[in-house]
């Protein structure tokens, strides 16, 4: 069984397309999302960014323990987890096997988060979105880039065209399934 994180910035696609791997492999996942809370992040993330942006700060215990149970239980070939960080948190690169980093336009992100808030239509998307778009102007964005490019060191597979969530999950299967099949050659 191998832990495979698929890694990417905020509409990326990385949740739609652990969701339809998980699905088609018939395999467990876990998404980063549904363990954050208040203490996740570093308090003020502009001077997180200043100081070099460790994201070793960002701390998700619960997500951690709970991808140590489902290793330790799991009866499948993978296990797919949101790391949106891939190998560079100290407390869960040692758990992970390969790391796919969804590497898309921030364009093409940005607008995808846009769209999933409008999708949402409620009151808090008014209240979302121009609050998020004032904060990937003043840092999100910077910060995108700056944790990609520490997530793209050391990626095994790494995906910077602009493809459907279908394409995309079946690009990784097919991948994944000769990567599996090499190292059974061996």
């Amino acid at each position: 069984m191998k832990v495979v994180a698929i890694s990417g910035v905020s509409g990326s696609g990385k949740t739609s397309v652990i969701m339809q791997l998980s699905e088609q492999l018939d395999c467990p996942y876990l998404l980063f999302d549904d363990y954050t809370d208040e203490n996740t992040y570093p308090k003020d993330m502009k001077h997180w960014l200043k100081n070099g942006a460790n994201v070793s700060e960002i701390t998700t215990p619960k997500f951690v323990k709970a991808l140590l149970n489902l290793t330790a239980n799991a009866n499948s070939d993978y296990v797919f987890i949101e790391e949106p960080f891939g190998r560079r948190r100290d407390s869960v690169s040692s758990l992970i096997d390969t790391v796919i980093l969804l590497d898309q336009p921030m364009e093409v992100c940005l607008s995808r988060v846009m769209t999933r808030s409008i999708k949402k239509s409620s009151s808090d998307s008014l209240i979302f979105i121009p609050k998020y778009l004032s904060m990937y102007d003043d840092y999100f964005r910077e910060i995108y880039i700056e944790t990609t490019n520490q997530v793209r060191i050391d990626s095994d597979m790494i995906i910077q065209e602009v493809l459907s969530i279908e394409s995309t999950t079946k690009l990784i299967a097919n991948w994944l399934a000769l990567s599996t099949s090499e190292a059974t050659e061996i």
